[in-house]
């Protein structure tokens, strides 16, 4: 596994959030989304990540957002982009093992290779290479939020760049190229209690054409590194979803991009996940803070 990392903060520990019994809002429901809108200039859309800031704006569109509890086992990842795993571990009760990169590296990412390796047809290669965790509610400066805006966090492109940057070397790069290669997001929350408060929204795949699909440059400013994220455009015949009352025992695979999706005959829908947090207001200002992780991963084979 990759020991790139992301730079969190000091955290509140597990133990300090409420563990009250739970009320989360269930069935569908219609919320904003706030979809890509282009820069006022027309010029090519980009992210300047580590400051926050980017050049296009939002355009919100109230959508239906079904609830994919009663049919969760009939989602896949080949049809769209997206699928959900019941029976997992729950977090730990060792607070440290969230507020560390050191210690989420070393007692979680064994957890995901495993559950990749046994989840995806045909892997037979996992190169984890990064990891965010997000509050919602009041944080600390530098603590990463929920992403309110519909995205999908790599391209094409920005896949294949990160397989030479992480692969061990040009070499197996080259060979992992030539099967099959995928980036998965492995979505979990982290609290002792369901998702209430900006839970997470996924679209099917097959429901989202290319020409919804903006690609946008991801810039970081202090080392120069540039990737590849798209935005997406509001289309009324997007299928989305959500997980209702979601809990640390769940997790959502959200496939960023597959490279048979380009591949004729492959049976691959797109191969690629638009999601977003939502505000649910059926909850009302009761609803308890939202800590989830995301492990985003290089998944290899067939």
């Amino acid at each position: 596994m990759s020991t790139t990392l992301t730079t969190t903060t000091s955290s509140p520990t597990l133990t300090h959030i409420s563990q009250s019994p739970p009320s989360p809002p269930q069935g569908d429901v219609h919320a904003t989304l706030h979809f890509y809108h282009p820069p006022p200039d027309n010029s090519l859309p980009y992210n300047l990540a580590d400051l926050n800031q980017r050049n296009y704006g939002s355009s919100p569109h109230q959508v239906l957002i079904r609830d994919a509890r009663p049919v969760a086992e009939s989602f896949t990842l080949d049809h769209d982009a997206f699928q959900i795993l019941f029976n997992q571990p729950p977090a730990s009760s060792e607070p440290s093992n969230w507020t560390d990169d050191e210690s989420i590296q070393k007692h979680y990412y064994p957890e995901v290779e495993s559950l990749l390796l046994k989840t995806v047809p045909g892997a037979n290669k996992v190169i984890i290479f990064d990891h965010t965790i997000r509050r919602s509610g009041q944080v600390p400066e530098g603590v990463r939020t929920p992403v309110p805006r519909v995205h999908i966090d790599q391209t094409g492109p920005a896949t294949i760049q990160r397989i030479y940057r992480h692969a061990s070397s040009t070499e197996e790069a080259k060979q992992l190229l030539k099967g099959r290669y995928r980036i998965i997001n492995v979505w979990r929350p982290l609290t002792p209690y369901p998702v209430e408060s900006w839970p997470l929204a996924f679209a099917s795949s097959h429901s989202v054409s290319e020409e919804d699909i903006v690609p946008v440059e991801h810039r970081y400013t202090k080392t120069g590194y540039i990737g590849q994220t798209a935005a997406v455009r509001y289309n009324a015949g997007q299928q989305w979803w959500y997980l209702s009352g979601m809990r640390d025992t769940e997790r959502v695979l959200l496939e960023c991009f597959d490279s048979w999706g380009e591949k004729e005959g492959s049976g691959v829908k797109g191969g690629r996940c638009a999601h977003t947090a939502f505000e649910d207001r059926r909850m009302g200002e009761g609803a308890r803070e939202r800590w989830s992780v995301e492990v985003r991963a290089l998944v290899f084979g067939p």
